[in-house]
């Protein structure tokens, strides 16, 4: 299974970049999953549901499951957050996996970088980081720089640094 990340600062563009990359992704015949990291508290469950009720209880594991999907939720309580390698374990192998977020984490990785934003440039510190995507251009990179909107030559260029054959 090949692992490509996108990393950057909130509000970079992380999240519009990949639900534009994964259709084109899946249309070329490659089988794709996600990891999102979340810096903040979430829950994907709500008060009053079943599922819910029996994470209160205090279960560990709550899987829902239909004809549709299914869903696992695991509580934390006192452990601490898994590691990258740990969440990539448990998922089911496919043609690409692709991670946003977990900007420090050593794979490689695509920078979206908006100096709109007023962040530093990741890549200037991180060496996972193997092309930025940006909508200006950004003098001084070490590593290719992507045209933010030509979704398709982002996508090119994920497949060829993955060395994925696509059908």
């Amino acid at each position: 299974m090949k692992i490509f990340g996108f990393a950057g600062w909130s509000g970079s563009g992380k999240t519009t970049l990949l639900t534009k990359l994964i259709p084109d992704f899946v249309a070329r015949g490659l089988r794709v999953s996600t990891i999102k990291h979340a810096h903040h508290r979430f829950d994907i469950d709500r008060p009053g549901k079943d599922s819910y009720e029996h994470r209160q209880a205090g279960a560990t594991e709550v899987l829902i499951s239909s004809s549709h999907r299914f869903a696992l939720m695991h509580e934390l309580r006192d452990e601490p957050e898994p590691s990258l390698d740990a969440l990539v374990a448990r998922m089911t192998p496919v043609d690409l996996l692709l991670i946003e977020g977990f900007k420090f984490d050593p794979h490689d990785k695509l920078e979206i970088h908006r100096p709109s934003l007023g962040k530093p440039l990741l890549a200037r510190e991180d060496p996972h980081i193997v092309a930025v995507a940006s909508d200006v251009e950004i003098p001084g990179l070490h590593v290719p720089r992507l045209d933010l909107a030509d979704v398709a030559g982002i996508a090119e260029f994920v497949i060829a640094r993955c060395a994925l054959s696509t059908p």
